[in-house]
């Protein structure tokens, strides 16, 4: 589907609008003097993915939209019904925060809200980032482990190539107001790999703070989340994540930040410095 620029006065539907990346969104689209909607369950815009009494009041007069998934089981069933109303309601454009390719059974749809997407009549770009940085200063239970000085996590001695979240904001406001990536998929990664020993380090330069890593097993990287209060189902995909981390398993760089905006991707250390200097990690 070819489309023009949607027109600018129409809103920009963006779900999960207060979370990591969409807040992010939000307020790029707002500085451009854009009208953004947020959406989510507890947003100005009230959104559920399994209330669908509210999908097509959220879809009113939009003319591009980012998604993220309800992160459930039937999540590429209801990412399909979704996409396809917002389709055929007139949205033009949708950006979907997506993942890096996940090991399922074999025969089974790796990542069916992709499909979704692809298939729902919309002009449409895929963003596929690796481990957010931010994690490391906006989840509560891991800037506590920094705060404590001690990363620990079941993740070995691998590496990832950790993604600033103002790039994937920045790549996804490109992606819904601008020509030329309709059918793209971003793999975003950050320029460089690192494993926990190099992220301590470069937490403690910038924290002027002693800050190492500890490898740990899974069960006591279990053991400590139960202690914190995490939900158990949470803490087992934060052990598969880890073994993936321990495997490199998307331990390579890859050029979509590049692609779409012609610049380098943020550096993790210049993220470590900026978020130092607000004393997020000052005890």
């Amino acid at each position: 589907m070819t489309i023009d620029h949607p027109t600018e006065t129409r809103p920009f539907l963006v779900l999960g609008g207060t979370g990591k990346t969409g807040r992010r969104v939000v307020s790029r689209l707002r500085r451009r003097g854009l009208p953004a909607r947020v959406a989510s369950r507890k947003g100005p815009a009230r959104f559920d993915w399994n209330d669908r009494n509210t999908w097509e009041p959220v879809l009113d007069g939009v003319g591009a939209a980012y998604l993220v998934d309800s992160m459930t089981a039937d999540a590429g069933g209801l990412m399909r019904e979704f996409a396809k109303l917002a389709a055929d309601r007139g949205v033009e454009r949708l950006v979907l925060l997506s993942h890096r390719e996940w090991v399922v059974p074999e025969g089974e749809e790796k990542l069916p809200c992709e499909r979704a997407v692809r298939e729902s009549g919309a002009a449409w770009t895929l963003l596929k980032p690796a481990w957010f940085a931010q994690n490391f200063s906006e989840d509560a239970f891991f800037r506590g482990q920094i705060l404590d000085g001690e990363v620990a996590w079941a993740a070995g001695q691998g590496v990832e190539p950790y993604v600033d979240a103002d790039d994937i904001a920045d790549v996804a406001v490109a992606a819904l107001t601008e020509d030329g990536h309709a059918g793209a998929e971003y793999a975003l990664t950050g320029p460089r790999l690192l494993d926990l020993d190099q992220v301590a380090e470069e937490l403690a330069r910038a924290t002027g703070r002693p800050i190492g890593y500890r490898a740990v097993s899974s069960a006591e990287f279990a053991a400590r989340a139960d202690r914190a209060g995490l939900p158990e189902d949470f803490t087992a995909l934060l052990n598969l994540l880890f073994e993936w981390i321990a495997d490199s398993r998307f331990g390579e760089l890859a050029d979509g930040v590049q692609r779409a905006l012609g610049r380098e991707p943020r550096d993790f250390a210049e993220y470590v410095r900026s978020t130092a200097e607000t004393g997020i990690w000052t005890p």
